[in-house]
């Protein structure tokens, strides 16, 4: 195989590797970040990509796990979708600043106003506070995902026991001991739906961008490096040295005489 042949091989495989880093490893709804400490306050964010190729998400519902329920949770507006927390009765009241909860926020529904929606190649996040968080254990937020054709898409299946990811996962939030970082403090206030005034222009693909950036530059780099190997391959070998500067040239050897 010629060296040109074996460069244009060996760039190929680079990019298609470096494309297939790029692209999202999962399109499922997800808690960002995973994990939150055990007892504190934090802030977490749903993030729903869009995976049909001609529909536009709708719709959007969050259930909170009834067996770790949050006596205080706050949901961000976001413009151009509407709002609403479902509020269900504790079969065992919840201590919170120094008073006892009967009830607490269940499910929370986002719904888009006409031209919000999530469009086909899109994602949206969703952000929610809450706290005190349980002690200890998982959060499972079984999702339900609404497409413009009524269609309902159903994120709802538990990590299996064996490791291996369920068809259907639903987002889990990973509970950790005391002592790591802790939630949003801005988390601390009572059970409510949302403030009023409008949400910050999202940016959270900015990461994203730049980091496809930096590996494309990354090939671009390995290329020019293996075309300078071509030119340098392609000089011809054995070439003679050229007399040095001083002019002068080798003494012959003498002979007898």
């Amino acid at each position: 195989m010629s060296l040109f042949k074996r460069s244009a091989l060996v760039g190929a495989t680079v990019l298609g590797f470096t494309l297939a880093l790029a692209s999202p490893a999962a399109a499922h709804v997800t808690v960002n970040p995973g994990t939150a400490t055990a007892g504190g306050y934090s802030k977490v964010t749903f993030r729903v990509p869009n995976e049909s190729d001609k529909e536009s998400t709708t719709k959007v519902e969050i259930n909170l796990p009834a067996d770790k329920p949050v006596a205080s949770v706050s949901v961000k507006p976001l413009t151009g979708w509407d709002v609403a927390t479902t509020i269900g009765r504790l079969d065992k009241p919840l201590e919170a600043h120094g008073a006892q909860i009967t009830e607490a926020v269940s499910k929370i529904t986002w719904t888009a106003k006409a031209g919000s929606e999530i469009k086909p190649g899109q994602f949206q996040e969703f952000d929610v506070s809450l706290g005190p968080l349980p002690e200890s254990g998982d959060m499972i937020f079984k999702a339900l995902q609404t497409y413009s054709d009524n269609t309902v898409v159903r994120w709802i299946d538990e990590p299996s026991t064996d490791g291996t990811e369920p068809e259907s996962p639903a987002p889990v939030l990973k509970l950790t001991a005391a002592g790591a970082e802790g939630g949003d403090a801005a988390a601390a206030a009572p059970v409510a739906t949302a403030v009023a005034e409008p949400a910050p222009a999202e940016d959270s693909d900015g990461t994203d961008v730049f980091g496809i950036a930096g590996l494309v530059a990354g090939v671009l780099a390995l290329i020019v490096a293996m075309l300078a190997y071509a030119r340098s391959a392609r000089r011809p070998s054995g070439a003679v040295a050229a007399p040095s500067s001083s002019g002068s040239s080798p003494s012959a050897p003498s002979s007898d005489k």
